[in-house]
């Protein structure tokens, strides 16, 4: 056999080895860090607000009634229009009140005329008295009939002023300024047969009522937080209610809280507050159903983040931390109030930390990310309540 030359040996040698190299795959690289919007939170002196149920009610309600029984004779006024205080709304027919005031004042002219003819009487008296032509007891008739006269006279004017009265019912004003509802009765109705048949309604939308209501919960919650110093107060005067409509529309007017009441309700274990809004336009109208934001206290050192941070679960509330590392953390938070857009973290967070507000799907508990700086609502060019992660 012939010898094989030893540079062949060791071609054939390496290429074996590179042939079993080949045959096994090479390991997959490591994918990339996920990438978050981070914010860094810090304390800041924040108005907090609660956002409680409310429904609103006209301030003044007016129910226009007959007050004098007759026949409507005309509608006087436009349906769902404003009127004013005295506006004439309904006529009815004044027949027989003005047959009876008529009556009346023949009576008080009958009666005036009969009193002074017995003050002549007992004028001419007196000076015969003094010279006895007449007598004492004719002198004392004609001073009894005098005022027996005085007496029919005042009943008289009584009668013409009641009937004066009735005769003005017969027509039917409106008692306040405001916004009137439909007719209640046609023209040939029968009214104040008996009772005070209703006729329309009158409301005063401007300023218009909002009442809300808290829970005696919240409410405790409240005044234990001022008392301790953890909240200041908004102060009564300084306090604004701010309104969200049905439609989800941010009511351009603020206003003032009235009052609150001095009792729960014990059917709800709610507290009844009134706010008080202009309302020049009537863009709210009485029974609309809308959300109150009342200013309930300052906190001078309060950390916000954006709704979006907050994950809300059975268990409680948490935010995703990154840490210094960039590796990712749950912890649990207690955010009951809000300021805007953002809750306001009362316990869980002591400031500087970085939260994340997007990303959720790719940052969980343990990852490690990559952090970016959120920038702020999608087409919003406004900065992001808290500070951007640096």
């Amino acid at each position: 056999m012939r010898s094989v030359p030893r540079s062949t040996a060791v071609a054939v040698a390496v290429l074996t080895l590179l042939s079993a190299c080949g045959d096994k795959a090479a390991p997959p690289a490591a994918p990339p860090p996920a990438t978050v919007a981070v914010i860094t939170v810090n304390p800041a002196t924040v108005t907090l607000s609660s956002e409680l149920p409310g429904r609103t009610e006209a301030s003044r309600i007016a129910q226009v009634r007959a007050r004098t029984a007759g026949i409507v004779l005309q509608r006087m006024y436009k349906e769902g229009g404003d009127v004013k205080a005295g506006e004439v709304l309904f006529r009815i027919d004044p027949a027989q009140f003005q047959a009876s005031f008529d009556s009346a004042q023949a009576a008080v002219a009958k009666a005036e005329a009969n009193l002074a003819q017995a003050d002549l009487k007992v004028k001419r008296y007196k000076p015969l008295l003094a010279a006895q032509a007449v007598s004492q007891q004719e002198y004392d008739d004609a001073v009894t009939a005098q005022k027996q006269a005085a007496a029919d006279l005042a009943t008289s004017k009584a009668a013409r002023t009641n009937a004066g009265l009735t005769l003005g019912y017969a027509t039917v004003t409106s008692p306040i300024a405001g916004r009137v509802s439909r007719a209640l009765v046609t023209e040939g109705a029968l009214v104040g047969q008996g009772e005070a048949t209703p006729m329309a309604t009158v409301q005063q939308l401007d300023p218009i009522y909002v009442t809300i209501t808290q829970s005696s919960t919240e409410v405790l919650k409240l005044k234990s937080a001022l008392a301790s110093g953890k909240l200041k107060s908004a102060g009564k005067d300084q306090a604004r209610v701010t309104l969200v409509t049905e439609d989800g529309q941010v009511y351009p007017q603020a206003g003032k809280l009235l009052f609150s009441d001095v009792s729960v309700d014990e059917s709800t274990g709610s507290v009844s507050m009134r706010a008080e809004f202009p309302n020049p336009d009537r863009i709210l109208l009485p029974g609309m159903y809308v959300r109150a934001r009342l200013e309930q206290g300052v906190s001078d050192a309060a950390i916000t983040v954006p709704q979006q941070a907050i994950v809300r679960t059975n268990e409680g509330s948490t935010v995703l931390i990154v840490g210094a590392d960039n590796k990712v953390a749950s912890q649990p938070v207690v955010a009951n109030a809000n300021d805007g857009n953002n809750w306001v973290v009362s316990s869980g967070l002591k400031g500087g930390e970085r939260i994340v507000v997007e990303g959720f799907q790719k940052a969980k508990p343990g990852a490690t990310v990559n952090p970016q700086p959120w920038k702020g609502p999608a087409g919003s060019a406004a900065a992001p309540a808290a500070s951007a992660a640096k």
